[in-house]
């Protein structure tokens, strides 16, 4: 077999741009080198510099591959440790100073005068103004407005919150030395600090020695809130309100807040053993106290501040009525009725944490001590109060300090509530059947549920769900999986009970395919409370939405006509009539890819949404789509705002509801600045694609829509072909990445399998895309296009043209175009060449990695003649500066990964080897960014 040479790179940006960068990047570096060597010695020093030299070597194609990797080939594990952690250790670092420097580029555009950039809400609100849009028009579409980014567990973000506060000081320091006058000294300051901070990143382990359990996932998504969340949601929930109404001053626009948070973290049981009753309780109540924890510190806070005294101000009888009934008899606020109506408030506010808490409450910050008061029932009764004083200051000439910590906190109200943010809870559709199968046998209602067909599955499931009779009692002998599955369901209906509606809104049936599928779980959710049937005094009620999540592209092609179906069964329809009148549904973006490639999968997503809007639109149904999209394009991700503007139209229809897992939420939201350029990112797509006409295809659509679905199922031919046909394919996966390692190595919560087998459909979609983006073949991200489009072209200019066009045209064409190569770009065929030589069985390695770097060449010269481009980053260029500056140092990562592996699976198991494999991954992970 012939090696693949070395990728060839992008030339390097224009230097006046990036000097800043460079600067920041040799300053960090810089600083890093003098700490490994100090701490590590210079013999590690020395061989991270030769490595790091040799390897933009071979990027210049100065050396072969083999010359870099020799570096490692006897290298002892415990120097290759500091090695790795040394190239891990600068990935964080880039990462820090390519988010400096987006911000830089945006201050200077604004300071500039220029026009406000794409996917800013700025540029948005011009938009809006050009189209004139009837304020009508704008209140109807925004009824219910919601944007939801919704924060899942991942593998690789196992970063330890002092690694996570270290980067944040960093991050502050750089900007103190970026945009502050500094004198000699001074400078020498910062640097000292910036050395005293990467020391202390050096000394901190990167990852935890034990298995992350799911507790700790709870934890670690907790953390953005007080990092960035707290600060950025409430501020642009504020604006965006305030521009939109000065717009359509007549409309009253988003009454509730269009941005709010979800969660998946211990609600997500699907595949997942460890997701238990006692996690359920634990994630809500974790939730729920940190949402009240923010609230007493503000206002405590607030109390602090709003010190009039009623000898110098007026307030309002209703504010006097509330200072009244604080309970506040301190001679020192005698004369201060705000801050006793502040204090009640927060009285109550502790009440209500004591409430919902029970003795949980005492960690909390600012909590009084046991108060008389009553604590509030739902978050709207401490509005109420809030707004009291609100008015009392307005009325009486203190509008200004209405509008600052007060406004605020309101707004945070809002957006949080008790709850913070709401857990989704998800089981797959087969544990659902299970469960019922055994409940409807304990109750006699039928001895084999399981052997019914679907109509008469329905017609059973239709009478269940009209009897307020439950199928067990508390004293029921269950089977283990029963039993269970009722418990986790009882925890989300009591914290829906002490915290309210919002804890738990969404319940999501994986792998849904059918009517029954929907049935089933909502036979459960009436078990526990959650779905309520009617009787002739009352319609039937349900506490959440219950939400078919479509993944395999089967399911995708047939979810309308499920949801059609669905809606044809009375007892199903008055449940969402229930709701508003509103149906959720969930698109898979993960095992849809697994199933059928890049191309044919984003088109089958694609075509579903189109059918889905048209089932809805024929029902007057108000349909909201939850996008299960990953970090990686593999799994969905790339851009936020180009992702959302290429949905097709009356998609995404004033709400949207979308994952974010893993290193990405770190890249997005990990400290306020960042969370808030993110935010108002998904807000502008949406508002856009809601208010205005952005597919551009006109009388085009139904030809591009059939081109596409002749070009998706050639992809799905070629993609199929290599997956699910090539004798021996599974093995060469296996094999040639580190899957196995990903399963073995106690890397996240969750198992990498959703069955114990070693089956491409049974792998879950998370290892089956990080396995190849650490092996940086990139696979899921791209196989199948490239032939696909040659296929289809078949050397016709005029056919290529035809795609030139689309791609010009065609935002979803566009993004997926730009996507691939962005993948492409980040894959590195040398490398994975690397990799490939550690499957056994040499024919097997050169029949399969044969396949797929001729596919790899052919999509890239397709993807280059059809954007009539020869750089595939050409439309990207902050990741071209990424890979310009960065991918490099990545190099070392791959070699000693291939390295470790082969020691490991040659039988040394021990602690420092399978240690430096998490390292790679999660070096890896951090500096790719995007990779599972």
């Amino acid at each position: 077999m012939t090696r693949p040479s070395s990728q060839e790179l992008p030339p390097d940006p224009p230097r006046e741009a990036t000097e800043p960068l460079r600067e920041d990047i040799r300053l960090l570096g810089g600083l890093l080198g003098d700490v490994v060597r100090e701490q590590a010695g210079e013999a590690v020093f020395d061989l991270v510099e030769r490595a790091r030299v040799g390897s933009f070597r071979v990027r210049r194609s100065e050396i072969d591959r083999a010359e870099l990797a020799a570096l490692f080939a006897d290298l002892g594990v415990d120097t290759a440790i500091p090695v790795i952690r040394a190239f891990s250790h600068f990935a964080l670092l880039a990462n820090l100073a390519e988010d400096l420097h987006r911000e830089r580029r945006r201050a200077i555009h604004v300071r500039a005068g220029e026009p406000p950039q794409d996917s800013s809400l700025a540029a948005t609100y011009r938009k809006l103004d050009a189209a004139h849009l009837d304020s009508a028009v704008v209140a109807r579409a925004l009824d219910g407005a919601l944007v939801a980014p919704v924060i899942t567990a991942h593998p690789t973000e196992t970063r330890r919150r002092t690694v996570f506060e270290t980067q944040s000081r960093i991050t502050e320091l750089m900007r103190l030395r970026e945009r502050t006058e500094l004198d000699a000294a001074e400078s020498a300051d910062v640097e000292r600090a910036l050395r005293r901070q990467i020391l202390t990143l050096w000394q901190t382990a990167l990852i935890r020695l034990s298995r992350l359990r799911i507790q700790d996932e709870i934890e670690v998504g907790l953390r953005y809130y007080d990092a960035a969340l707290f600060e950025a949601v409430p501020r642009i929930n504020a604006e965006l309100r305030a521009a939109l109404r000065s717009r359509w001053p007549d409309a009253d626009l988003l009454p509730e807040p269009m941005l709010r948070t979800g969660s998946w973290i211990g609600g997500d049981r699907d595949g997942n053993p460890y997701v238990t009753a006692e996690v359920v309780r634990r994630a809500t109540r974790r939730a729920a106290a940190t949402a009240l924890g923010r609230h007493l510190r503000e206002l405590e806070s607030l109390e602090r501040e709003l010190s009039m005294s009623e000898r110098l101000v007026t307030v309002s009888s209703e504010l006097t009525d509330l200072a009244g009934a604080s309970g506040d008899e301190s001679a020192f606020r005698f004369d201060e009725p705000y801050r006793r109506a502040v204090r009640g408030i927060r009285g109550r506010t502790s009440a209500t944490a004591r409430r919902i808490l029970g003795g949980d409450a005492a960690s909390l910050p600012s909590l009084l001590p046991e108060p008389r008061l009553a604590p509030y029932m739902a978050p709207a009764e401490l509005l109420a109060d809030l707004a009291v004083v609100d008015a009392s200051l307005r009325g009486h000439g203190d509008a200004l300090l209405a509008d600052d910590r007060l406004a605020f906190l309101r707004e945070s109200v809002q957006a949080f509530g008790f709850h913070l943010s709401g857990l989704d809870m998800r089981q797959n559709s087969e544990v659902h059947e299970r469960v019922v199968a055994e409940l409807l046998a304990w109750s006699g209602t039928h001895p084999d549920y399981l052997g019914l067909a679907e109509p008469d599955r329905v017609a059973l499931l239709s009478g269940e769900l009209r009897s307020r009779r439950p199928l067990t009692r508390p004293d029921a002998v269950l089977g283990e999986l029963a039993a269970s599955e009722l418990a986790i369901l009882a925890a989300g209906a009591q914290a829906v009970r002490d915290i309210g509606p919002g804890a738990v809104p969404n319940y999501v049936i994986s792998m849904c395919t059918s009517v029954s599928d929907l049935l089933e779980a909502a036979v459960l959710l009436k078990e526990v409370g959650l779905v309520v049937p009617g009787d002739a005094t009352a319609a039937p009620s349900a506490a959440v939405d219950i939400v078919p999540l479509f993944e395999t592209i089967e399911d995708l092609r047939g979810g309308a006509a499920t949801l059609t179906a669905a809606l044809d069964v009375p007892v199903y329809r008055e449940l969402v009539k229930a709701r508003g009148w509103r149906q959720e549904v969930m698109l898979g973006y993960s095992d849809s890819n697994k199933d059928g490639g890049y191309l044919a999968a984003n088109w089958a997503l694609y075509r579903a949404e189109l059918d889905l809007v048209e089932a809805a639109r024929a029902e007057g149904l108000r349909l909201r789509l939850f996008h299960g999209r990953g970090g990686t394009v593999g799994r969905g991700g790339g851009p936020s705002y180009e992702a959302i503007l290429a949905q097709p139209p009356g998609a995404v229809a004033g709400s949207l509801r979308i994952t974010e897992q893993g290193e990405v939420i770190a890249a997005k939201y990990a400290e306020p600045r960042l969370a808030h350029r993110n935010l108002e990112t998904l807000l502008a797509a949406t508002l856009e694609s809601t208010l205005l006409d952005v597919e551009g295809l006109g009388d085009d659509a139904e030809p591009a829509y059939r081109l596409l679905d002749e070009l998706a199922e050639r992809a799905r031919v070629a993609y199929s072909d290599l997956v699910h046909e090539t004798p021996g394919f599974v093995e060469y996966f296996t094999t040639s990445t580190p899957v196995a390692e990903i399963g073995a190595l106690n890397i996240g919560s969750r198992p990498a399998s959703r069955k114990p087998t070693e089956s491409i459909e049974d792998l879950r979609a998370i290892p089956w895309v990080l396995s190849w983006s650490q092996s940086r073949v990139m696979l899921p991200g791209w196989y199948g296009t490239g032939a696909a489009f040659e296929d289809w072209v078949d050397g016709d200019p005029e056919r290529l043209a035809r795609l030139t066009d689309l791609y010009q045209r065609w935002p979803f064409f566009r993004t997926v175009l730009s996507n691939m190569a962005m993948v492409m770009a980040k894959a590195d065929m040398g490398l994975a060449a690397r990799y490939s030589e550690l499957v056994p069985d040499p024919e097997l390695r050169e029949r399969v990695f044969g396949k797929i770097t001729t596919e790899y060449a052919r999509t890239v010269e397709m993807c280059m003649a059809v954007t009539g481009s020869d750089d595939l980053l050409a439309d990207n260029p902050a990741v071209k500066r990424s890979v310009h500056n960065r991918f490099p140092y990545l190099e070392p990562l791959n070699h000693l990964q291939v390295e470790l592996l082969r020691r490991y699976r040659a039988g040394d198991d021990s602690d420092q080897v399978r240690r430096g494999i998490q390292l790679t991954m999660n070096g890896l992970a951090t500096a790719l960014r995007n990779s599972g």
